[in-house]
């Protein structure tokens, strides 16, 4: 009797937390159930996908790795992927460069900071597409803002097109690029401020440190998992860039602005070779998870650093 009597506390905990358990995975099954059809059915569905010739209309038919082995051969894909590379360092960089002085700017309470934060964040809320109409409207030689108001200022002989050749033309997305996501580059770096104790940046003042000092040696250690949220998805968002290219410049001047995104769109509904383009998705997913975790690697918190 005393054994019984002593298992059965031990038993009822099980059963509590078997119910706890199952509550839990009650919760959570929306998500999981999301997750699935959205993410992994998909994903699974583009993994077998490159591994047939896959067309538009008619049977497909299993072929390997062949689509891999073509893409080894692709110089378009490589060259697509190379500017990807070289468009996504620069703009990151801006993006950068241009959020943390807001974000610093705006986190202490100062008159009109509100209005300040509103203004700064208004443009993450328009959708790249509505952004990209928007500014191919400004960049238009004839009707649009840029041009006529330089010619109309006496800043430039005439109407100069912006978009005809490679170079005003990238630096023109690069603006659009950073006018629309810094705001939002703005907010995450913000909130990684505020949560440094401010009793830190006092002692530091007291003990003679300057901004600069403070700055590298408080700040920027105790904002490594923000600054690694902001990196990955300012890196993710811009190594899938597709809708300014393909709405400003349609891979113009001369096809020098193809991005891997927009080679990918080519192949599957413009070539109509959806085994091929689901083929150059897995290879950029991997990329993409590669480069993701080395951002991880490189920014992750070091030992001994509450």
């Amino acid at each position: 009797m005393t054994a019984i009597a002593a298992a059965a506390p031990a038993r009822a905990r099980r059963i509590g937390v078997s119910r706890r358990q199952w509550v839990g995975l009650l919760y959570v099954l929306p998500a999981v159930a999301l997750v699935t059809v959205f993410f992994v059915i998909p994903l699974g569905m583009t993994a077998w996908m490159s591994l047939n010739n896959w067309p538009l209309m008619g049977e497909h038919s299993f072929i390997g790795l062949d689509n891999y082995v073509a893409i080894l051969r692709d110089t378009r894909f490589w060259n697509a992927l190379r500017f990807t590379a070289y468009y996504t360092v620069i703009v990151t960089i801006a993006i950068f460069a241009v959020a943390f002085p807001l974000a610093i700017f705006i986190e202490r309470p100062r008159p009109l900071t509100n209005l300040y934060r509103t203004a700064f964040f208004m443009p993450a809320v328009v959708g790249f597409a509505s952004a990209s109409l928007l500014w191919s409207w400004l960049l238009n030689v004839d009707s649009g803002l840029f041009s006529p108001a330089a010619f109309d200022l006496g800043l430039t002989g005439k109407k100069v097109n912006l978009l005809a050749t490679f170079q005003p033309a990238f630096w023109s997305i690069i603006a659009m690029v950073v006018w629309k996501v810094a705001g939002f580059t703005m907010i995450i770096l913000m909130t990684g401020l505020q949560s440094i104790p401010q009793d830190l940046q006092e002692a530091a003042v007291i003990d003679g440190a300057g901004p600069f000092a403070r700055f590298s040696a408080i700040t920027l250690p105790l904002m490594r998992r923000t600054l690694a949220l902001a990196l990955i998805l300012s890196v993710a968002g811009s190594i899938l860039a597709f809708d300014q290219f393909y709405i400003i410049l349609r891979g113009g001047p001369r096809n020098q602005t193809l991005t891997a995104v927009y080679w990918i769109f080519n192949q599957s509904f413009v070539s109509f070779k959806l085994g091929y383009g689901a083929a150059l998705s897995m290879v950029l997913l991997v990329i993409l998870v590669a480069l993701s975790l080395i951002q991880l690697w490189l920014l992750r918190k070091p030992e001994g650093l509450d």
